[in-house]
């Protein structure tokens, strides 16, 4: 038996790095999913690999009516929600002196009031049944990173909002667990991007702070998600889960 036998997932930002990860381990465990992105290729070409348990949607998660759009035709595709992954998000570097405030305003925007109306909607469409959402944060939700002060807001905000939620369904009597996991830095397409032709065991490398460098790499997130979205957790909710090698009081 699969950890996810029998359960309807939506994974945001699904067609690369732990999204991507996210959904051809939920779909090896047994869950179909609806994996949702703006990257269409890549959504459609992963969702016809896997078959007739995943559905490709495109979705802009910024967006509200998108959400309610998505989460109806998933639904409609393989019935009530059990698990949502809120998972997609930006990268924009950017200090407190030199940091553009459109560029701010843009990732609070994608990355935390995406978070905000997928848990509204995840709580709407699984209250009656119970379920798990797991939102994607960062450690630069609380350790200070001062090249991404706006990443850092928008990914504390993301944090927030899972304790919020969290506490709200344990009020209600909701069977609804909300959590958040925060990684140190994932070698996935976006790290990528900051770092153009460097070899992934060199970053975040310090040689004093930092001598095993190396990125986390997306697969081992995933089994952290993985095991939130389970029943494995089933006592676990609101909970910070950090997927950071102890970088905890090192800093970067």
């Amino acid at each position: 038996m699969g950890r996810l036998d029998g359960k309807v997932a939506l994974v945001t930002g699904g067609s690369s790095g732990v999204g991507r990860e996210c959904v051809l381990r939920f779909v090896r465990e047994g869950a179909r999913v609806v994996l949702t992105d703006l990257n269409e290729a890549a959504g459609q070409a992963l969702a016809a690999e896997l078959g007739e348990n995943a559905q490709f949607l495109r979705h802009d998660v910024a967006e509200e009516a998108d959400w309610a759009r998505v989460m109806a035709a998933a639904q409609q595709r393989f019935g009530a929600l059990d698990v949502l992954i809120n998972n997609a998000g930006i990268l924009i570097p950017g200090d407190i002196e030199e940091g553009r405030l459109e560029d701010f305003r843009k990732l609070l925007r994608v990355n935390a009031e995406s978070v905000f109306i997928g848990c509204q909607q995840g709580v709407q469409a699984m209250k009656a049944r119970g379920g798990s959402i797991v939102n994607l944060a960062s450690v630069s939700s609380w350790m200070p990173i001062d090249s991404y002060a706006g990443y850092g807001a928008s990914k504390a905000a993301v944090a927030a909002l899972t304790r919020s939620a969290a506490l709200h369904c344990r009020k209600q009597g909701y069977g609804i667990r909300v959590n958040s996991v925060h990684p140190d830095g994932i070698y996935t397409p976006m790290m990528a991007a900051t770092a153009p032709g460097v070899d992934p065991k060199y970053l975040l490398f310090h040689p004093q702070k930092n001598k095993a460098g190396r990125a986390c790499t997306p697969d081992k997130v995933a089994s952290v998600v993985l095991f939130l979205a389970s029943d494995d957790a089933a006592h676990v909710s609101g909970a910070e889960m950090h997927v950071d090698n102890a970088i905890l009081g090192m800093g970067l």
